[in-house]
């Protein structure tokens, strides 16, 4: 199937209220310029290098996601080009995303993501973390960002179980947060979870993003 043919597969299956971020990462301009065309607007990009390189070579209304672990020190790299960080998972990063968008007078909208996996490997805030942190007024006070809700991935397992208890754990952090340190912050409604492999589940527990590439795309061209 084609790219286009991909996307129509998958949007149809959406609720009206879910978005999709299309995951272009490894792929060329090419590709994601197929997936534009075929109208789709949410990019994500895993890599600071490569979101700095593809973004200008593609259309203005793009909406970019960075959804990678970042280095402090690729803050400044993506800044320009991200619409959305997904992946804030210390206060530190958060203030230094916070200070660069000042720098060079942007608004970005930010989620915090969330470590419920049982991958060590996986970053994010542990539920007790973010809480704590919420609780200690860390995420107020932010000039140039708006926290626009959660992120997270699932523990890579065949048990679907496991995994739908840790979108359930996800969903449950997303509204003490939300009823709890955001209710004034109308921004705060964002879910992002699920990839090609178990994004029905995140939405069943929801998720208001999923984030599909290989489904999309086809395997990575590394």
């Amino acid at each position: 199937m084609s790219i286009a043919q991909n996307l129509q597969r998958i949007t149809a299956q959406l609720p009206n209220n879910v978005k999709l971020v299309a995951v272009s990462k490894f792929h060329p301009v090419e590709k994601v310029m197929e997936a534009y065309d075929a109208g789709q607007r949410i990019f994500g990009e895993n890599r600071a290098q490569e979101l700095a390189a593809k973004a200008p070579q593609m259309p203005s209304d793009i909406e970019w996601h960075f959804i990678g672990h970042l280095q402090k020190n690729k803050v400044r790299m993506i800044m320009p080009w991200a619409s959305v960080i997904q992946s804030i998972d210390s206060i530190e990063l958060l203030q230094l995303v916070n200070k660069e968008a000042a720098r060079i007078d942007r608004h970005v909208k930010v989620l915090l993501q969330l470590h419920v996996a049982k991958e060590q490997t996986k970053s994010g805030f542990t539920i007790d973390e973010v809480l704590q942190a919420a609780a200690e007024g860390a995420f107020n006070d932010l000039s140039n960002v708006t926290i626009a809700g959660v992120m997270a991935m699932a523990t890579f397992t065949d048990n679907m179980e496991q995994v739908a208890s840790e979108f359930e754990q996800v969903h449950n952090t997303f509204l003490t947060l939300r009823d709890k340190y955001f209710a004034s912050n109308d921004a705060f409604k964002q879910i992002s979870m699920g990839m090609s492999e178990d994004w029905h589940i995140a939405v069943q527990h929801g998720a208001t993003l999923v984030r599909i590439g290989t489904d999309i795309f086809g395997a990575r061209e590394y």
